[in-house]
């Protein structure tokens, strides 16, 4: 990996080459050949190009001298700030790293700021230590700090030499897995592919470690200045993350942050270690601090705050908040519009709430600033293949994989997409590839077994999935096992039917006839089960809805007034993520993560209409409610509730709130009936107000309101309900739930093929009329 030193010297040598009038500074047309040339596959317009130069001169003004242009300084800095990649631009214009050449010095007024290297220290110190000592935002200051780091060297070295002897150092391959777009703090991209080392930290060797380096710390504490001290902790800080011994570095920035808390540097690297040992709750407030003091700070640390937004963003995500982090990705490439990482960044996060229009374009202009952006064209495909493009998805995946021939991801995800798309040769062989570049990915060996089945290939389906059964015994085998045994039993017959246990017909609605009132119509079944799908998903049927009420009481949002002038609770929806947190807060993250795009999707996008970025938090908590768990009438009231803020101080709310609000209930939860206009049929809207009891009315109508809640209702409590050894008669599990009995046939089918009108083909009629048994007795009764 290059040190910072040759990213240094590559730059220098990039800006040499462009300097064509050699006045110490690049002038438009020079920048305009720079961004030309290293991007040889793109076709810029010229309104591309000044757009460019426009946002770089304006950006590092600072930088920019008189005629001459963006100094050396400059363009370092925006190599520095990730507005390119240094290693590709030096190849692109086929520069060598010739000594000679590299030691030629820039003009004086280039020279007189970062080039620090030959001013603040020896060259002998240069090539002892890492080449960011030099820097002079973020180096060594005082000489004595010298001492201390030359000391710490030595002992990492040692403990190095002792570990690799005893065979106790691990190291893992990070190449293989998507960029996080994680920042150390400059954004260089060599970095991120570096492997990841793993002390042992057991031993005594480690130990003896730990005792010498809190001697340096103590002559670190022990200066009469604070800013030696920090100076010195800073470096030690420093070293030890270099060499990735994360929680040591941790300590030497803790104390850093003690002697100067007002100073971003200790608070951003001391988020970047905990980040690094998995602490994301911690690394966020470090961030969270280090962003309070750089906008406090002026313009002297402008340049970091797009990485500071940048390595918060992915802390969020590391917690599952990804509505917060796309926040914070926006800022980023809002501050430095070329940061292709954070634009990267902000299309994945969105992809993963199911915003995928939006993440296409946030991915394609990542693309557009970095064409050779392998984990940017993975995540396309991804949301390509979400918005059913799948030709442009494997064109997508197919580049990440010409880039980057063993990306796991952009393999494994075209696997699935030819899964999909019935190509399942195709999807065994990405399989294959992922297994040579990760042996134990259990995954790709399960779904490698289903694709050779597919592909017709049974003896080496079974081969793939006893390789599956050695690497892991988790339930999903049993599941896929379950799969493939349906997918054998499908065999076709010459007249186009299906022969075996599971074939079916499906049966038009008007065919399906109810034999008493208490069963459940096959249309209001299929939008409950939706329903209390969308539950299980979101874990909302685990949240409690007195929960749900705490939350509304305790959490304090102020009323805003919407363009009607309507008042209400309006919030961000990062802010809402947050309260979701706490709702769902005994959720993993990745868990979280999930259970918010399905709310976003199915519940925010309707709330957010206009796009704004906002909701009426007052109507998320009262559509939610119904979908909590507890007593039907408690959520009932939850609902009725969360509407009165609108109507502070009234034990009534009014009418057109509450139409408003079973009319979106509907909308969001039956949308197979479509958006009914409720105000046009039940006569104009009016001032009047509405009790709780003639609220209850309103909702509990089976025409007009939520009456499907005595369905839901049904549902969840016959989750544990069976019915001795009957089995649906369709797809052969035991019936869990209500049984819908044929009464002249005498099949039995369960809830959901129920729903979907699927009957044996075996019993091919004009009519069949079922009978809905909801417990065990019921079910005993009718058999």
């Amino acid at each position: 990996m290059a040190s910072r030193g040759s990213r240094a010297e590559k730059v220098k040598r990039i800006f040499q080459q462009v300097d064509v009038n050699k006045d110490g500074g690049l002038n438009r047309e020079e920048m305009a050949s720079l961004v030309v040339a290293v991007n040889p596959r793109v076709k810029f317009s010229d309104e591309q190009i000044n757009a460019i130069l426009d946002e770089v001169f304006r950006t590092y003004g600072e930088f920019i001298d008189g005629e001459k242009g963006l100094s050396y300084e400059g363009l370092l800095r925006t190599y520095d700030d990730g507005a390119g990649d240094v290693d590709r631009d030096f190849d692109a214009l086929g520069l060598d790293l010739n000594q000679e050449a590299a030691k030629a010095s820039l003009p004086s007024e280039a020279s007189s700021s970062s080039i620090a290297d030959d001013r603040m220290v020896e060259s002998n110190k240069k090539q002892r230590t890492a080449a960011w000592a030099a820097s002079p935002n973020h180096g060594i200051v005082f000489d004595d700090t010298w001492k201390i780091v030359d000391d710490l060297e030595i002992l990492v070295k040692r403990l190095k030499a002792k570990q690799a002897k005893d065979g106790k150092m691990k190291g893992d391959n990070l190449d293989v897995y998507s960029d996080p777009g994680w920042s150390r703090e400059f954004g260089p991209s060599s970095e991120l592919s570096e492997k990841r080392v793993f002390w042992d930290e057991s031993g005594h060797d480690y130990a003896a470690f730990v005792k010498e380096l809190g001697v340096l710390r103590s002559k670190a504490d022990g200066v009469r200045s604070r800013e030696e001290a920090f100076d010195r902790h800073m470096a030690i800080g420093r070293v030890l993350y270099e060499h990735q011994l994360f929680k040591e570095s941790l300590v030497s920035f803790k104390r850093a942050c003690e002697v100067q808390p007002t100073d971003v540097k200790p608070h951003f690297r001391a988020g970047n270690c905990l980040y690094a040992t998995g602490s994301y709750g911690e690394a966020k407030e470090e961030f969270l601090l280090a962003l309070e003091a750089a906008e406090a700070g002026g313009n002297q640390w402008a340049y970091l705050l797009p990485q500071i937004h940048v390595n918060l963003g992915i802390s969020l995500e590391g917690e599952g908040m990804v509505l917060s982090a796309c926040e914070h990705y926006r800022e980023a490439a809002i501050l430095c519009p070329t940061h292709f990482r954070a634009l990267k960044l902000l299309g994945s996060a969105l992809f993963g709430v199911g915003e995928y229009r939006a993440a296409e374009k946030a991915l394609e202009e990542a693309i557009f600033l970095k064409p050779d952006y392998a984990d940017a064209h993975c995540d396309l495909g991804s949301a390509l293949h979400a918005m059913g493009e799948d030709e442009r998805a494997v064109q997508e995946f197919q580049k990440a994989i010409d880039l980057k021939p063993g990306h796991l991801d952009a393999l494994y995800n075209l696997g699935g997409l030819y899964m999909d798309m019935g190509r399942y040769q195709r999807a065994s062989e990405m399989y294959t590839r992922v297994l040579v570049v990760w042996p134990n990915h259990w995954r790709a060996q399960l779904n490698k077994a289903v694709s050779l089945l597919g592909a017709g290939e049974s003896d080496e389906s079974k081969k793939a999935l006893k390789e599956a059964f050695k690497m892991t015994n988790r339930v999903e085998l049993h599941d896929a096992i379950a799969h493939l045994k349906q997918l054998q039993k499908k065999r076709f017959k010459g007249n186009g039917s299906v022969e075996g246990e599971s074939a079916f017909l499906v049966v038009e609605l008007s065919k399906f006839k109810r034999v008493g009132q208490k069963t459940t119509t096959r249309q209001e079944l299929a939008n409950a089960l939706a329903i209390r799908a969308f539950q299980r998903l979101t874990r909302l049927n685990r949240c409690n809805v007195d929960v749900l009420k705490k939350e509304m009481t305790e959490t304090e949002v102020p009323v805003s007034y919407s363009g009607s002038g309507a008042p209400e609770k309006s919030i961000r929806k990062a802010a809402l993520e947050g309260i979701l947190r706490k709702l769902l807060s005994f959720l993993k993250p990745e868990t979280f993560q999930g259970a918010v795009k399905a709310i976003n999707e199915k519940i925010l996008s309707d709330l957010d209409g206009a796009g704004s970025g906002r909701v009426d938090l007052s109507m998320f908590y009262a559509v939610v409610a119904p979908i909590c768990s507890g007593a039907p009438d408690k959520r009932k009231r939850v609902a009725f509730d969360a509407l009165r803020p609108m109507n502070e101080g009234s034990a009534q709310i009014k009418k057109a709130d509450a139409l408003k609000y079973i009319k979106l209930l509907r909308a969001i939860y039956i949308p197979s009936d479509g958006v009914s206009e409720m105000l046009e049929i039940h006569g104009e809207a009016d001032d009047s107000m509405v009790s709780f009891p003639e609220f209850l009315v309103m909702f509990d109508d089976p025409d007009w309101g939520f009456g499907i809640m005595s369905t839901l209702m049904k549902l969840e409590n016959g989750d544990r309900t069976r019915h001795g050894r009957h089995a649906c008669s369709v797809c052969r599990y035991p019936i869990i739930g209500s049984r819908f009995k044929e009464m002249k046939l005498h099949f039995s089918l369960c809830s959901q093929c129920y729903s979907e009108g699927k009957v044996p083909s075996s019993f091919k009629k004009e009519e069949y009329r079922f009978k809905e048994y909801g417990t065990e007795a019921e079910a005993m009764k009718g058999i």
